[in-house]
């Protein structure tokens, strides 16, 4: 079973420690040969400035690097800046997503969904960005519906998009199934699977709580069963997170996209399985 292409998302770090930890990680995923590294920003593009000055590192490290990009709260004026920037550097790939409005803020922004971000770079900038774009086989948590949502996934792609990455999910059939709406929609996009590796019981349930992502009961229990015993959290984790990915390989996904959380042992794990 030939493995597909990985890719690897990071945060920006936020100390000069986290920045060590995550040159030793990237280090380490490197040796996986991922296609490229993406970095995630915070809300209301908080860290923009840390997120290009991890991707401009990536790249100096010789690796293909994408910058996340939110149009939320932001004007087209501030983004027409962010991507001559991008583009005078040399990225030629970007992750474009609507964000989330940090706490507090006021408006949305000039441009209010993806579909117009994604509209909005290819306008300003044509065919210079490879524009990855999400998708939620379990809908996004804010949709109206599962139908709203499948057509929110097909304006941006008909706005532009070269390909998705998956909100992270373990019930495989949800990705399949999504896979199989959008197609009937005339979208013909590679999407990619978001994989989340599980090491951390408290962490992935707060994580899922905020973004909708679904943990079937049997993994929550089997879970939550372990206590504090975090060697036996992963272990078990891994055969999981394994199992998906290869359940999802067999399918034909066309890539596996790890969300990292600036860590190489969990993401290292699953791909040397796979590869066994």
């Amino acid at each position: 079973m030939a493995t597909p292409d990985i890719s690897i998302e990071f945060f920006p770090p936020k100390t000069p420690e986290g920045a060590e930890k995550l040159r030793a990680a990237r280090q380490k995923l490197a040796e996986l040969h991922p296609k490229y590294f993406s970095v995630t920003f915070g809300a209301g593009g908080s860290t923009q400035q840390g997120t290009l000055s991890t991707v401009l590192e990536i790249q100096a490290e010789g690796h293909d690097a994408a910058p996340h990009l939110s149009c939320v709260g932001a004007t087209r004026d501030s983004i027409r800046a962010i991507l001559a920037e991008f583009k005078a550097k040399g990225i030629r790939r970007i992750v474009a997503l609507r964000g989330d409005l940090p706490s507090g803020y006021g408006g949305a922004g000039e441009l209010r969904y993806a579909s117009e971000l994604v509209e909005f770079i290819r306008a300003e900038t044509g065919d210079w960005f490879h524009i990855e774009v999400a998708a939620y086989p379990e809908m996004h948590p804010q949709a109206r519906s599962p139908q709203d949502d499948l057509q929110a996934f097909a304006r941006k792609v008909q706005a532009g998009a070269n390909a998705a990455i998956t909100q992270y999910f373990y019930n495989p059939d949800a990705y399949f199934q999504f896979v199989d709406n959008v197609r009937k929609l005339g979208v013909d996009v590679p999407i990619v699977a978001g994989i989340m590796p599980i090491t951390n019981y408290t962490q992935l349930m707060r994580f899922s709580d905020m973004c909708g992502a679904e943990i079937p009961r049997w993994i929550r229990l089997k879970l939550a069963s372990f206590g504090d015993d975090s060697a036996s959290i992963k272990a078990f984790g891994l055969d999981v997170v394994s199992g998906l990915a290869e359940r999802l390989i067999a399918g034909g996904v066309p890539g596996l996209h790890f969300y990292s959380m600036n860590q190489a042992a969990a993401t290292t794990a699953i791909c040397q399985r796979l590869k066994g």
